[in-house]
């Protein structure tokens, strides 16, 4: 993967390009007046982050790029602060002051929301194991500017990590954290959306494993949850028999409780 700058970038661009590049074990190829296409061709590789004044954009080789948003999280924080329940939090019974592992940060919609929930006085580590969604959704975490400064204070909270859940989870202690997250990428999505497209690529779709799930009920205090589509055979599969969430969503949460004698 590269990262690189806008055709016309700044010295403080460059250097955060550098920066960014450094940290992601990445190149850094200077722009150098050549377009998108021939820079990619020029070093054969078929990632790109681009570095802009306002943002990161990832470009993929056939030209479909991805810019960092919190999307729904933005909506759902918005209904936390008036008042109103989120379904995730409630399917959890998250408190104040918990810990959370997301293991499947992708755009960390659902950390955005837990950071927000547990407040400064919580933590959220969110794992994502693709280097390029990692390197676009970490920088994005820390940079994103809304109007609510909650907003903003939740994304900054939360800590990525680039690491793959299963060996992450290996190396944690038993009951290190209070809840533990799955939300892996749905295998039939549920609306077709083209700016969706580039996310999906960068996904990994792996279904979450058995050994996934005992890791998770070792590490975690009070419960491991998987969200799912309604209906989803991989409740049934992995074993969670508790299934929360609206009657009328498209969405439930499996939920399994972790007894205080669980390992």
């Amino acid at each position: 993967m590269l990262v690189t700058t806008a055709d016309s970038a700044s010295v403080h661009m460059i250097r955060r390009a550098e920066k960014l590049a450094e940290e992601l074990g990445c190149r850094y190829a200077p722009r150098a007046k050549l377009s998108l296409g021939k820079l990619i061709r020029k070093y054969n590789e078929a990632d790109v982050l681009v570095v802009t004044e306002q943002q990161i954009r990832y470009v993929r080789l056939d030209g479909e790029s991805l810019s960092f948003h919190p999307s729904m999280s933005f909506v759902r924080v918005k209904r936390l602060i008036r008042g109103d329940a989120d379904a995730m939090i409630e399917a959890c019974g998250l408190r104040p002051g918990d810990s959370v592992l997301d293991c499947t940060a992708g755009f960390a919609s659902d950390s955005i929301v837990f950071a927000y929930a547990v407040g400064s006085g919580g933590s959220v580590t969110a794992l994502e194991s693709e280097l390029p969604m990692y390197g676009l959704v970490k920088t994005g975490l820390q940079s994103y500017e809304t109007d609510v400064p909650e907003m903003n204070e939740a994304m900054r909270r939360i800590r990525m990590v680039h690491a793959d859940h299963n060996e992450y989870l290996r190396q944690m202690p038993a009951g290190s954290v209070d809840f533990v997250y799955f939300d892996p990428m749905f295998r039939d999505p549920l609306t077709q959306s083209s700016a969706m497209n580039p996310l999906r690529a960068l996904a990994n779709h792996a279904s979450v494993t058995d050994e996934a799930i005992r890791l998770a009920k070792r590490a975690a205090r009070k419960a491991v949850v998987l969200k799912e589509q309604r209906g989803s055979a991989e409740f049934g599969r992995l074993r969670f028999t508790e299934i929360c969430g609206g009657s009328h969503s498209k969405i439930a949460y499996g939920v399994i409780r972790i007894a205080a004698n669980d390992e």
